[in-house]
């Protein structure tokens, strides 16, 4: 009995260690310069603007107006674009993810 019960503890350790695996690389949030990137869950691409750079400024992608409003996910083709509202910058989004800008800073 005593061994049965020590089995099936190890068993359920690993059960639970796998699925706590499986959950964090579903959900991995990678840190850069201007904001996070994750994966998307559908495989696409997009585009988050967390912020303004200030209140008074259009968004610009790429030379466009970003048609989504602050906060809002937009899809996007990957590469390097440049964002412009108030400051320009650049950045670069991989395909499959999704790019949550966030810092407008030097």
């Amino acid at each position: 009995m005593k061994i049965e019960a020590n089995k099936n503890l190890k068993f359920t350790f690993k059960s639970i260690s796998i699925s706590i695996l499986l959950f964090t690389t579903s959900c991995y949030v990678h840190r850069e310069l201007r904001g996070k990137v994750q994966q998307s869950k559908d495989h696409k691409t997009y585009l988050i603007i967390q912020e303004k750079d200030s209140e008074n400024c259009e968004i610009y992608v790429d030379g466009k107006i970003w048609p989504y409003e602050v906060g809002v996910k937009g899809e996007i083709k990957s590469g390097i674009h440049e964002i412009t509202c108030g400051g320009k910058l650049t950045i670069e989004i991989k395909e499959g993810t999704t790019f949550i800008f966030d810092y407008w800073g030097p």
